[in-house]
Formats: C-alpha cells, sequence, structure tokens
C-alpha cells in the first residue's frame, strides 16, 4: 500500500502536470495506479478538471474526484458560497486508504497549498495526507518569493509529522534568470536532499507520447525517472 500526496507551495505552481508526470511514470512500471483529487473547485459541473489534464497527458485509468465546487476558492469557501456540503476528510480518507489496499500506487492532489482548509473545522491537506500515511511531494516555483514558501510549506509538514517525498520545480523555464538559477541550491538545503525534479515550462501543453518522455526526464529515480539533480545543477553555471 503507497500512497502520494501532491501539493503546492501555493496554488498555479504545476501540481496538476506534476501529478500527471509521476501518475505516467508509475502506469509505465505496471500494476494498477490511482489517481485522486479530493477536491475540485473553479470547475462548473460540465467543464473538465484537473483529473481531465492528468488523463489526457498520463492515460490514467482509474480517477476519483470526491468533491466539486464551482467557484475558484478554497474547498471550505467555495462550498460555503454554493451552498454544498464541504468534503468530509474522513470519507475521504477511508476510500483513499480503501483504493491503496488495490492499487500499487494511490496519487492525491490536493487544492492550492497544504493548509488550505476543506472544511469548517480547519481541517487540511496535511491532515488528510497524515491519516493516509502518505508521503508528500511538494511542487515550488522556480523564481523570486519560492524560498518563503517553500520553507513555510516544509515547516508545516513537520508539524504535522509528515514525510516528505521530495520538492520538484513545477514550471523550469527555458532561459532561467539569476533568482531561479540561484534557487535550486536554495530549496535544495531547505528540503536537506537533492532535487526531486524540474519539469520543463508549457510541458502540459505536449501530447501523451511527447510528455511522457519528459516526465522520464523531469523527475528523479525515486518517482521512476532519470532526473539527475547534479547534472542539473552543473548546467545551471552559476558564476561565483
Amino acid at each position: 500500500m503507497s500512497v502520494l500526496v501532491v501539493t503546492g507551495t501555493d496554488t498555479g505552481v504545476g501540481k496538476t502536470v506534476v501529478t500527471a508526470a509521476v501518475t505516467a511514470l508509475a502506469i509505465e512500471r505496471g500494476g494498477p495506479v490511482a489517481v485522486v483529487k479530493p477536491a475540485q473547485t473553479g470547475v462548473r459541473k460540465d467543464e473538465p478538471g484537473d483529473l481531465d489534464e492528468v488523463i489526457r497527458l498520463s492515460g490514467a485509468t482509474n480517477t476519483f474526484e470526491f468533491a466539486r465546487y464551482p467557484d475558484p476558492l478554497s474547498p471550505a469557501a467555495a462550498a460555503r458560497v454554493s451552498g454544498l456540503d464541504t468534503l468530509d476528510l474522513t470519507e475521504a480518507a477511508a476510500r483513499i486508504t480503501e483504493l491503496a489496499e488495490s492499487h500499487r500506487l494511490v496519487v492525491v492532489e490536493g487544492a492550492g497549498g497544504l493548509l488550505v482548509r476543506f472544511d469548517e473545522e480547519g481541517g487540511t491537506l496535511a491532515d488528510l495526507a497524515h491519516a493516509v500515511k502518505a508521503q508528500v511531494l511538494v511542487v515550488a516555483r522556480a523564481g523570486l518569493g519560492t524560498l518563503n514558501h517553500t520553507a513555510l510549506t516544509l515547516e508545516a509538514m513537520a508539524n504535522h509529522g509528515l514525510d516528505l517525498a521530495g520538492v520538484v520545480i513545477g514550471s523550469w523555464p527555458a532561459e532561467p534568470d539569476l533568482a531561479e538559477r540561484c534557487n535550486v541550491g536554495d530549496l535544495e538545503m531547505l528540503a536537506a536532499r537533492p532535487l526531486a525534479g524540474a519539469v520543463p515550462e508549457n510541458a502540459g501543453s505536449l501530447p501523451r507520447e511527447a510528455f511522457a518522455k519528459i516526465a522520464r526526464a523531469s523527475l528523479g529515480a525515486p518517482l521512476g525517472g532519470a532526473f539527475d539533480p547534479s547534472a542539473f545543477r552543473s548546467a545551471l553555471r552559476i558564476s561565483q
């Protein structure tokens, strides 16, 4: 039984594309893989959501969305505004645990960051990850501001007793500036381990076959890929 929770240091950092990349590599390795989006916000009932993007990019066939809200807010706020029920975290944890018993890997994509509220009692993705005994993969930005956001996310993880699977840069620019290049080493220092991957910007616009190649090159060995953090750092050529 294995559960991997994918969270971000903020909204719009590339969680869905990283979730798709992790899923694509897990499918390549064989064995049933499930993908769960506990709460989808900002998408109406008849519109495609994050799981549709994961399906398009990875070819996943076992996907589960537990709650959906039309307004682009935190799940708790979106539920309140729409008058819909909030996500029941206890029930969500039970469903994920059940999926984990019949799947080699369950990938859970959060909404926003680690401490965004799912309900009015203050339940968060951190609580859900703890309940299902998941490792947590943190998706971070490349540029200015990422170090503080990442440090706060890692501190919150430690406070909740969560196990870090690694830090991945969700959208690595084709021409990184000085701050983006310098941030790589600092992100590794914060995580106390080499970078777990760096997904090129616009990878989500690729067709599935091309995306699978990008996924292999962009994620490290623990996630099933061939990303070499040492070679990645060396290629940055940061002048002192």
